[in-house]
């Protein structure tokens, strides 16, 4: 019997994802990633391949607030993805949520992106 670890179980979580969504120019993919000290946030192309906003908890906006990637600090980053992408003129997007599962931080940033003007 092979074991499989977390880390392999989330990138199988991702592939299985990916393989359903993909990003256009009208509707790009809102990637969150999440690391042990870091979140990130991006707006991706998938056609052109391109990344047209991010933020992430090493931005200096960020780190003027002396914010901390924990539960507060994604309710902030969703608030400044959704600010970011509404600047760019995104509306909707497709969330990516990488193979996380669907709560705690990947929730917070989800549901404050929301809450601030982006539709998916």
């Amino acid at each position: 019997m092979a074991v499989i670890d977390t880390k392999e179980q989330r990138t199988k979580r991702h592939m299985r994802i990916r393989k359903k969504i993909s990003g256009t120019a009208e509707r790009p993919r809102f990637c969150v990633s999440i690391t042990a000290n870091n979140i990130y946030c991006q707006f991706i192309d998938d056609v052109a391949g391109r990344t047209l906003a991010s933020v992430s908890s090493l931005d200096a906006a960020f780190k003027a607030e002396k914010a901390l990637p924990n539960m507060a600090g994604a309710v902030m980053l969703g608030k400044m993805a959704a600010e970011r992408a509404v600047a760019k003129g995104i509306s909707e997007v497709v969330f990516d949520r990488s193979g996380f599962k669907f709560h705690g931080r990947v929730k917070a940033i989800a549901d404050t992106a929301r809450e601030n003007g982006l539709k998916f």
